[in-house]
């Protein structure tokens, strides 16, 4: 009886029905007009439900976020490595949560239909006399994280930008500190080239999309902020050392 009551503390009718519309809406565009190469799932399988942070390289506003929703929910259903059919929608993985920035989710109707598929939206950036400027986390936005964390696997992207190569953000590290939860890294490429920066438009069709999960890191969470840092963004190859190692690197997905 415990067991099914603490299943329906987390049943939500409105999340399933929106992961059921956006996926169905991108799966096309995902599975069909692209080709989505993924691996590392194996080390999805047996993670607990909770303190679970996937950090990943950023390339699109939308697109990285749903495919990883998509591939979360297939492996709820078993599928390895790949998505198959989607009848995984019917009843898809919704202890996730995302973050993303605040002006971005406000922008449209679309994007806030995406926020009740568990979007946190942080202020990452001001502006002043016309140029973005870079801060940290503020407490709020971090409290929203950490609270998340504590009952629901997190995707974040300690960039918060599409632009390749940019410095990763020390408010990912504190929270990884703080929390101590287990953190997957992700590699993701191909959806600059597919999609424009929104990730709701084709740029390029029958584009091949590689989203790679790596085993989750050893970290020693007492380590100084700026060495877990510099351990996220090798992990997530958007550190120096891998700046010059392929072509596709100079590519800006700001254009």
């Amino acid at each position: 009886m415990p067991a099914i009551l603490n299943r329906l503390k987390y049943f939500n009718p409105v999340r399933k029905l929106v992961y059921l519309l956006v996926g169905a809406a991108s799966y096309p565009g995902l599975a069909i007009i692209n080709k989505l190469s993924i691996s590392g799932t194996e080390h999805l399988k047996n993670l607990p439900r909770e303190k679970v942070l996937f950090v990943s390289n950023h390339q699109t506003y939308f697109a990285d976020v749903i495919t990883f929703l998509q591939i979360f929910c297939a492996v709820k259903w078993g599928k390895m490595n790949r998505l198959g059919i989607p009848y995984y929608l019917l009843n898809p993985f919704t202890r996730v949560n995302y973050v993303a920035a605040e002006e971005t989710m406000k922008g449209s109707l679309i994007s806030r239909l995406f926020l009740l598929a568990g979007g946190l939206t942080v202020k990452r950036t001001w502006r002043a006399e016309g140029k973005e400027v870079r801060r940290g986390l503020d407490p709020s936005d971090t409290r929203k994280i950490t609270r998340a964390l504590e009952k629901n696997w997190v995707i974040t992207f300690p960039q918060g930008t599409t632009k390749p190569f940019a410095p990763g953000r020390k408010g990912t590290a504190l929270i990884i500190k703080q929390v101590k939860p287990i953190v997957i890294p992700v590699v993701i490429n191909g959806f600059w080239r597919a999609f424009n920066k929104k990730g709701l438009k084709f740029k390029k069709k029958g584009s091949l999309l590689s989203v790679t999960f790596k085993a989750p890191l050893e970290i020693d969470y007492d380590a100084p902020a700026d060495v877990i840092l510099a351990q996220l963004m090798d992990a997530i190859e958007q550190s120096k050392k891998f700046m010059m190692m392929g072509k596709h690197h100079w590519q800006s997905t700001d254009k």
